[in-house]
């Protein structure tokens, strides 16, 4: 096979480009810059294009498929020049199906906590020895990319993310996927610019659920009102349902323990909401032949996805935390995992506003209490990201009344949200620093070196 990736250099796009390497297709690829880790990863694999920027003579007739990253716009000459010689063009999703096809799909659905459920029912299938396919949006340790195609393989785990396919293909990835078994953690508006209100958000949801092979598996979370309404509904179809909560656990000495028929489990993660996301992968790994028994081995040496309560700096007496937290309810479950977990340490919560949705005006409300669980919470945006992104113009009011907490420090210059830090008294105090972003490119490894926690 003989594939072309338009815009190879993105992060779902070079992992597929190798992962298509690995299982040995002829692969190149097109892109007008590509940054690190991605340069690094293709040149290793000989797959970094020679030269940057697009060229339709990168494109013949010989070739199998053409795979069109989220970066590539319409008018791009090598898709335009595919589409001319009436090849087959695909979205990253669509070419995933693709590859799919012949195996037991399962997807992992939810507005957050589809990266840790997928990560979490990887580690278990990989201990227990079960070959499988994948796709993750994060890094895992004891896998080398974040996607696998193999030949041999009977299951695919695959992350299920509801924005769009591709430039020329407006729906959400995850109703492409068909699967067998799928899974949703939760419901809470996002992706603001795609779905300009709540109940047009959801509805992805639910088309989501149709698009379930007939007499598949939902699993869901039964604690979210949004997704229980959806399930109740689906009864309706020839499907089979299971709902979930949080694993019953006790917290003692700021480790987490699951109570469980055989004992106490340790765990290596915290907070309600990895418990939630723990059950809801138990139920997953059950149905491709899991035991219970196994399942509570593997899942106790779990140490959590890339950036997801991350661990960046331990000192005597505190952790700074790195998450990728940064919608409403991703910022009220990770404050309130870390708040509980340490019950006898304060706890300071830094927050970058960095998205599409989390910069609009219209947004901002849902970001109501959201950060009331930390003893001090600071939010950071930059003035100049939002003209960059031609959004209406918020100011540090706003967001002081979006977030409803009269104490709420709202900073729109990376350098004093470091000074501050650098002059609190971090003695039995946690840091949890919160973004999908880079606070302008604030170093955290390096502030966490110069932090007094000792």
């Amino acid at each position: 096979m003989k594939v072309h990736l338009i815009a190879i250099g993105g992060s779902a796009m070079h992992n597929l480009a190798i992962a298509l390497s690995d299982k040995g297709f002829e692969v190149t690829g097109s892109d007008d810059e590509v940054f690190e880790p991605s340069k690094s990863r293709l040149s290793k694999k000989g797959l970094l294009p020679s030269q940057m920027g697009w060229d339709e003579a990168r494109i013949h007739d010989q070739l199998d498929a053409v795979i069109v990253g989220m970066h590539a716009r319409k008018d791009n000459p090598e898709l335009l020049r595919a589409q001319a010689l009436g090849l087959k063009i695909y979205s990253y999703p669509e070419y995933l199906y693709e590859q799919t096809k012949e195996k037991v799909r399962v997807v992992i659905g939810g507005s957050h906590g589809k990266t840790s459920i997928t990560s979490m029912v990887l580690h278990v299938l990989n201990a227990a020895g079960i070959e499988t396919d994948y796709m993750v949006g994060a890094q895992l340790a004891g896998f080398d990319c974040m996607v696998k195609l193999s030949h041999s393989a009977k299951f695919v785990v695959l992350e299920g993310d509801e924005y769009l396919s591709s430039p020329t293909d407006l729906r959400p990835k995850f109703h492409l996927y068909q699967p067998h078994i799928a899974l949703i953690s939760g419901i809470a508006w996002d992706h603001i610019n795609v779905f300009p209100t709540f109940e047009d958000y959801v509805r992805q949801f639910d088309i989501f659920i149709d698009c379930i092979e007939p007499n598949g598996k939902l699993i869901y979370s039964e604690d979210d009102h949004e997704v229980l309404a959806l399930a109740t509904k689906s009864r309706y179809r020839p499907l089979n349902t299971r709902g979930y909560a949080a694993h019953d656990h006790v917290v003692e000495d700021g480790l987490t323990y699951l109570i469980t028929e055989k004992g106490r489990v340790p765990l290596k993660i915290f907070g309600m909401h990895n418990l939630q996301n723990l059950n809801g992968a138990r139920w997953v790994t059950k149905e491709l032949g899991v035991s219970d028994e196994v399942f509570y081995q593997a899942i106790s040496t779990f140490e959590g996805a890339s950036k997801r309560l991350e661990i960046v700096a331990r000192r005597n007496q505190g952790i700074i935390f790195k998450d990728f937290a940064h919608s409403p309810s991703k910022l009220k479950a990770t404050s309130a995992a870390v708040k509980k977990q340490y019950a006898h340490h304060r706890l300071v919560a830094c927050m970058e506003l960095h998205t599409f949705s989390s910069l609009n005006a219209q947004f901002l409300e849902q970001y109501a209490h959201a950060m009331d669980e930390p003893d001090v919470a600071i939010v950071y945006f930059n003035p100049h990201t939002i003209e960059h992104k031609r959004l209406t113009p918020i100011s540090v009011a706003d967001v002081k009344r979006a977030f409803q907490r009269d104490d709420l420090v709202v900073l729109t210059d990376a350098a004093l949200v470091k000074m501050i830090l650098l002059e609190t008294d971090w003695y039995r105090t946690n840091l949890l620093w919160m973004t999908s972003g880079n606070f302008d490119g604030l170093d955290i490894a390096e502030l966490a070196q110069q932090l007094a926690m000792d």
